[in-house]
């Protein structure tokens, strides 16, 4: 089973995720945004590791799900500075996802790439039309409040915001959107 590549995808994910756990919090207990978090406090080690897992997976040439997730995670992980992230790269990754594994929630993070490639309004067309189908989803609200205020709407975007806050149940989650809907 080690040299499955799907099982070796998944065990980079994890890997790369508990890599940069000790950057998430602030040492209130307060969530810390991807963009945000010091990187200096990221297992850099792990990060490495789980990187060379990845690249041992990706020789069995069978792309699965968790092995292009863990790309995604790793193109955030590896990039020294959030301004470095490669947003084209994960914008191709998810579209390679997405013709392995097909989700809304997906398409939702692809969005979201998307802002950084092609812009908000692109993001925004891509994430009406998943107004339907997530719309009882937190992160689509909250992202859509991202959005709309980069586009200058910071009233709507203040009402997704109350929205994405009534779909979560996460503390750390209600305390960042509580704060986003007080900004002015």
């Amino acid at each position: 089973m080690p040299t499955e590549p799907e099982v070796a995808g998944l065990l980079a994910l994890i890997r790369l995720h508990r890599a940069r756990a000790a950057g998430r919090f602030d040492p209130a207990g307060n969530l810390v945004l991807l963009q945000d978090q010091d990187r200096s406090l990221w297992d850099h080690d792990a990060i490495a590791d789980a990187s060379r897992l990845l690249v041992r997976a990706a020789l069995h040439k069978h792309p699965g799900p968790y092995q292009l997730q863990a790309a995604i995670v790793a193109c955030h992980a590896e990039a020294p500075r959030w301004d470095d992230t490669d947003w084209e790269q994960i914008v191709l990754l998810y579209d390679m996802l997405l013709h392995l594994a097909p989700s809304p929630v997906t398409r939702l993070h692809r969005a979201i790439a998307l802002r950084y490639t092609a812009g908000a309004q692109t993001a925004m067309t891509e994430l009406d039309a998943l107004a339907d189908a997530l719309d009882h989803y937190h992160l689509y609200h909250a992202t859509r409040a991202e959005l709309l205020r980069e586009l200058g709407h910071p009233d709507p975007a203040r009402a997704a915001d109350r929205c994405a806050l009534k779909l979560t149940a996460n503390p750390a989650e209600q305390a960042v959107l509580r704060q986003r809907i007080t900004w002015p």
